[in-house]
């Protein structure tokens, strides 16, 4: 059973509608170069790398080279994109028929699967080298096995077959603290492991609220999303079940990294927030399907504040306290 009202199944839509038109004039050199950049996912690639520079400057207490940010930096943007473009392919089938992904590039026909395929590998090659020469082998590993994952445990075995997909296959997406923290010290611990967490108890109520806003587009291609097959209700339930533990997994990195106060106000006021936002959805959602109603986009943009300003706070916090 689905939650997502009468739609009509996508094989009994018309053709007209099912088919994305090609571009209507021949495509310039600057729409290629911008169809290779949306490949990327860049929205994805800011987020990212907001994960992964703001835990430099703590592993450092302070700022560290500039030389290794950089370094960082570009390695992990080539990475992010080597990932997102391979999903980008694998994709292709449904991004055609969903309404949030049909203006890629590839249901565009602006660049063709192959040349896309060639494009990430040189993506993941260039990444390797960059972590390599200028960072060290275990951010070089550290970024390749969160690549890995995305494409073959998330894109390729996780998605389409269970509710679970995003729990799971957002372990990529956690990758970036470990990969901020060994760029500085060679070495892992237990603090990026906590912020390690904390992506990933975070991931579910943020993907899980743009997916209750798309889930008409996921119903239809059978992508069993949890907003699909699980009522508004259930969808609210277990996001503030995630974001309370998300909170609580963000005030022990306190205790174990031994931080100024400037990070535990911050993650008690924006995790005060976050609660408010889930339980305010919850709420709203209990005994309606109506997403005017539910407004699942909110807690989706306060779930990005949320992360943004938690991470800054991480990188202040040696800053204004040492």
């Amino acid at each position: 059973m689905t939650y997502v009202g009468q739609s009509v199944p996508r094989t009994a839509r018309p053709a007209a509608e099912r088919r994305i038109a090609g571009p209507s004039r021949r495509a310039t050199a600057r729409d290629v170069v911008t169809a290779y950049v949306g490949l990327t996912k860049p929205r994805v690639i800011e987020l990212l790398l907001l994960t992964t520079v703001p835990v430099m400057f703590f592993a450092a207490q302070g700022v560290p080279p500039l030389g290794l940010v950089a370094a960082t930096v570009v390695g992990g943007t080539f990475s992010a994109g080597s990932a997102s473009v391979f999903n980008c392919v694998y994709d292709r089938d449904i991004d055609e028929q969903m309404r949030r992904t049909r203006r890629r590039a590839l249901p565009r026909h602006l660049v063709s699967p192959r040349a896309a395929l060639v494009f990430g590998f040189a993506l993941a090659a260039l990444s390797t080298a960059v972590l390599l020469l200028w960072v060290n082998p275990l951010s070089a590993a550290l970024s390749l096995t969160a690549n890995a994952f995305y494409v073959f445990g998330y894109t390729m075995l996780l998605k389409r077959r269970t509710t679970q997909n995003i729990v799971w296959g957002g372990l990529a997406g956690c990758f970036p603290a470990l990969i901020g923290w060994t760029a500085v010290t060679g070495e892992l611990s237990w603090v990026p492991v906590v912020l390690f967490a904390v992506v990933f108890f975070w991931t579910p109520p943020h993907t899980w609220a743009l997916a209750l806003r798309y889930r008409e587009d996921y119903a239809n291609v059978d992508v069993p999303m949890l907003p699909v097959v699980a009522p508004a209700r259930e969808v609210g339930r277990q996001v503030v079940v995630y974001s309370w533990v998300m909170v609580a997994v963000s005030l022990a990195l306190w205790p174990v990294a031994g931080t100024g106060l400037v990070y535990p106000l911050a993650a008690v006021v924006l995790g005060a927030g976050f609660l408010l936002e889930a339980h305010r959805m919850w709420g709203r959602a209990r005994g309606t399907e109506d997403l005017t109603t539910i407004q699942p986009m909110r807690l989706f943009h306060a779930s990005n504040l949320y992360l943004s300003l938690l991470f800054v706070a991480v990188a202040l916090d040696p800053l204004l306290t040492r």
